[in-house]
């Protein structure tokens, strides 16, 4: 069995994650792990710092899982990534469901990048070039910061503090909700409109990066599609590129060292962080699309 029919056998699964954690190498940064951010629930982040970095980027990483399950621990092959291109990346827990219901995620995630714009120096890193970043509920997540600013104003902060937004197979536009479970997450049906990133567009979006596979089946590509046409239509700015092979799970998995040559996410992902930090790239990927 090769292995990348090995991991997309597993990646349906913690293992496959776990497994890409077990292939990840520790040179070229330091991992300093559980990190408070927020002392009053008890949440911590992980930080992955290039060594001897300067003034990098800073990328805020929210991992996906439905809103009810994952943790910073199953991504350490995503930090390390981010940390070999020259980042400092941040990856935090946040409250999961059923313990809290929209919008708590997403409140903690407003506070994870409040702690990464705060001490973006202690580990080299830039808190004018921040970014965040996430996979599938974690590009949600994500995308509610970057246009819905009363998030990161209820913490102190301000869209303006976001240099950039990737997201990856992120659900952005999935009403009608069909699942017992989301209903219950986002509910009650009421606020159902205003959980939904795409009802949040008002052209003032920080630059927003936007990447899907074309073959997910669990959020679909109109997510992307529908998001990045209704910023463009509004004059806000978003790039997006949509894989013609590659499933839901894949494309997270594809930023790890081991699986970066499977598909351009990495290569996108660095050359949109550089571009949006002022700072030139030095290999330029395959074009990405901007919606007319």
């Amino acid at each position: 069995m090769s292995l990348v029919t090995l991991m997309t056998t597993l990646l349906g699964a913690c293992s496959g994650q776990k497994l890409l954690n077990t292939m990840t190498t520790g040179a070229g940064y330091t991992r300093s792990p559980d990190l408070v951010f927020d002392a009053a629930s008890g949440l911590q982040a992980d930080v992955y710092a290039p060594k001897g970095a300067v003034n990098a980027p800073v990328v805020v990483f929210f991992y996906g899982g439905r809103w009810s399950e994952g943790s910073k621990d199953l991504y350490e092959f995503a930090g390390a990534a981010l940390a070999k291109q020259g980042f400092v990346a941040v990856l935090p827990d946040y409250q999961l469901y059923p313990k809290v219901k929209f919008p708590v995620f997403i409140e903690d995630s407003a506070k994870a990048v409040r702690w990464a714009h705060d001490h973006a120096a202690d580990y080299g890193g830039d808190a004018n070039r921040l970014f965040v970043m996430g996979h599938s509920a974690g590009a949600y997540n994500a995308a509610m910061l970057a246009t819905d600013e009363s998030y990161l104003k209820a913490v102190g902060g301000s869209r303006k503090w976001l240099a950039g937004m990737i997201g990856l197979a992120g659900p952005y536009d999935f009403l009608p909700f069909t699942d017992d479970d989301i209903k219950d997450i986002f509910g009650p049906p009421a606020r159902y409109e205003s959980t939904q990133p795409i009802n949040h567009i008002d052209g003032q979006n920080p630059p927003m990066l936007l990447l899907h596979g074309e073959d997910d089946l669990s959020v679909f590509p109109k997510n992307t599609r529908n998001l990045a046409k209704k910023i463009s239509a509004a004059g806000g700015t978003v790039e997006v590129v949509i894989y013609p092979k590659l499933s839901h799970s894949w494309i997270v998995a594809t930023l790890s060292t081991l699986l970066q040559k499977q598909s351009d996410v990495m290569s996108h992902t660095r050359d949109f962080v550089l571009r949006k930090s002022g700072l030139k790239p030095d290999v330029q990927p395959a074009p990405v699309a901007v919606p007319q």
